[in-house]
């Protein structure tokens, strides 16, 4: 029994996992308190953490029916995120772990999102094509064993992640925080032909894996302030919908891409960004119509949560894999090389 914890941006999170079975996952956000400032503020943010912490630990063990000692370990997201939201998490989950006398294991918050497909569907089957989309990161991977091979970059974003970008573009239509679903429900009533925006880093000579949603952003921005300057009416679902496209566009069009070109059955869309209805419609019919299997993780998974970083750490168990040590730190702006993320403190600088 592992259990996992969260704490990397505004979402407290505690789950347990048992052999790749879910038995406990509890969420406490912070978000509401965020909205008023139009996007996360660090200090509320390890604030918050401070006190959801123990109450969400409290809620998940009485989920799965346990007490503390009868878990095998702990395992804690160590970056990348938040310095001061991470700090709170790493602290708690040492506590947790010296006061049950198990190990403790530092997760990296990127692999938890691809083993969070895991509690839903199963093994991921190796390799798989992964495609990461969030509110800071957008990646495209080709995933092996997650926890016993390191983890192959295909492509990353350039500039602005995919969720980032919905954020920016939400404030531009005067689309309520958090961007990404406020884009998603206006983009209902929107056609997604009726602006033309571009698709970023999809001409030839591009690079086939290289995301870029800064330019996207600048045409949103353009077209609402065309619209102002002739004082003609701003269709806001129209926008919401056209932006959507051309993000869902770019995400599917490359990732199976990678597909194709790796000779992969399976492609796995994980992170926030995974949540927004375009974005898993067009991978649905793309990859129905190229004979690859997709697997996404229900919506109560895509977003940050502990259960996660506990199926991280259950794979770390069952591979034997080396604990952290208790002076482990934590790394807010870690790279995915492995899904085990260990970094220690550094050395103080000596006086000259």
């Amino acid at each position: 029994m592992v259990l996992g914890i969260e704490s990397s941006c505004d979402e407290t999170g505690a789950g347990i996992v048992r052999d790749g079975e879910l038995l406990a996952h509890v969420v406490a956000s912070s978000m509401d308190e965020h909205a008023r400032y139009g996007g996360v503020v660090p200090e509320i943010a390890a604030r918050a953490h401070l006190h959801a912490f123990n109450p969400v630990v409290r809620q998940a063990l009485d989920q799965a029916g346990l007490r503390l000692n009868q878990l095998d370990a702990v395992a804690v997201t160590t970056g990348p995120g938040l310095s001061g939201a991470l700090q709170v998490g790493l602290a708690g989950a040492k506590t947790l772990a010296y006061s049950a006398g198990v190990p403790l294991y530092g997760v990296h918050h990127l692999a938890g999102h691809v083993a969070a497909d895991i509690l839903e569907h199963g093994p991921l089957p190796e390799p798989c094509v992964v495609l990461i989309v969030s509110g800071g990161h957008t990646s495209l991977l080709l995933v092996r064993d997650l926890v016993r091979e390191p983890i192959l970059h295909l492509g990353d974003t350039l500039d602005d992640a995919a969720g980032e970008c919905f954020d920016k573009v939400a404030r531009i239509l005067g689309l309520p925080y958090p961007g990404g679903p406020a884009i998603d429900r206006a983009a209902r009533d929107g056609d997604p032909r009726a602006v033309a925006f571009p698709r970023p880093l999809t001409r030839s000579g591009d690079d086939p894996y290289a995301f870029s949603f800064s330019g996207l952003k600048t045409a949103a921005a353009r077209w609402v302030e065309r619209h102002r300057v002739r004082g003609e009416e701003l269709s806001v679902a129209d926008g919401a919908a056209a932006l959507q496209e051309a993000v869902a566009d770019v995400l599917t069009r490359k990732a199976l891409a990678a597909c194709r070109a790796y000779d992969v059955r399976t492609l796995v869309v994980v992170g926030g960004v995974a949540a927004n209805s375009r974005v898993r419609g067009l991978a649905e019919e793309r990859c129905a119509a190229a004979g690859i299997e997709l697997r996404v993780p229900p919506m109560t998974l895509c977003t940050d949560n502990g259960a996660m970083i506990a199926a991280v750490g259950d794979l770390l168990v069952r591979a034997d894999a080396e604990p952290a040590p208790l002076n482990v730190s934590v790394d807010p702006s870690a790279p995915l090389d492995y899904a085990s993320l260990t970094p220690l403190p550094s050395a103080p600088a000596r006086a000259a």
